[in-house]
């Protein structure tokens, strides 16, 4: 199997949107059981609020129950159904510590680069892109291993950001990635649903992206062709119903099959 893992991970409370990614999470991680076995972490309830972080215990229970779930695994590939944007933060720290050089590819319309000083919701999934790089809420820092190199992370997508997202954005350097530019190594993809264009999948709490499905699926082939995809997280999907549940899985599908497409050893330049 291309990887050793699938994790579900529902994760809402670091969006605040309670009403349809849950229903979302399961559709995707019922897509994600297809390519390795599945493992579950449990939600925690509604949570409290502490650190400027909305939720706060019940987000910190949830990470701290993934991180025990992906340590137990030894898994060195990591196919993740989410949830929001946060859950990246306890698979992408997991990732690092199995793959030195391990490169992120952040495809999003938002920034997700705020911190609980400069976030004006206090929402954890507009903060993971400053996790990773070292900027981790006080009680996260010890259970973090080193952050990404920024040289090491590339945006692709993005159009949204608060004022604290750019200003990280500025501070960090952090780059857009080339379309045509060489990939290679380890990579891990976080690819947030809200990126694409709403006319197309509209299953989404969020609607600012403007990637069409055709070009975000050869974006993931282009990379599974070019370099060793060892994660992939899928998150922010919110179907209003089941119908709309099965037909946006078919397109996590999609990205699936393509981050999968050359596992067989055939990458080529």
């Amino acid at each position: 199997m291309p990887f050793d893992l699938s994790l579900s991970y529902p994760q809402w409370q670091g969006s605040g949107r309670s009403e349809n990614l849950p229903r979302g999470a399961e559709a995707a991680a019922a897509v994600c059981a297809r390519y390795a076995p599945l493992a579950r972490v449990p939600l925690a309830g509604a949570g409290s609020d502490a650190h400027g972080i909305r939720r706060w215990d019940a987000l910190f229970t949830q990470f701290r129950s993934a991180q025990d779930i992906l340590r137990r695994s030894g898994a060195t590939r990591i196919l993740t159904a989410g949830g929001d944007c946060a859950v990246d933060i306890a698979v992408i720290d997991y990732l690092k510590s199995v793959h030195a050089d391990l490169q992120v590819i952040w495809i999003d319309a938002h920034l997700d680069a705020n911190t609980p000083a400069t976030s004006p919701s206090g929402n954890l999934h507009g903060m993971p892109v400053s996790v990773i790089l070292g900027h981790a809420p006080e009680p996260l820092r010890p259970l973090l291993g080193e952050p990404v190199d920024p040289t090491r992370f590339h945006y692709f997508g993005i159009r949204v950001g608060d004022e604290g997202d750019w200003a990280l954005q500025r501070e960090r350097d952090l780059k857009v990635l080339d379309p045509d530019a060489a990939i290679s190594g380890p990579v891990h993809i976080h690819f947030d649903l809200d990126v694409l264009d709403p006319h197309e999948f509209p299953y989404l709490a969020y609607t600012d992206g403007t990637l069409a499905v055709d070009a975000a699926i050869a974006l993931v082939s282009r990379i599974a062709r070019q370099a060793d995809i060892v994660g992939l997280t899928i998150t922010e999907f919110a179907p209003a119903d089941a119908d709309a549940a099965r037909e946006g899985s078919r397109v996590i599908a999609q990205i699936c099959d393509a981050a999968t497409a050359y596992d067989d050893g055939s990458r080529r330049p």
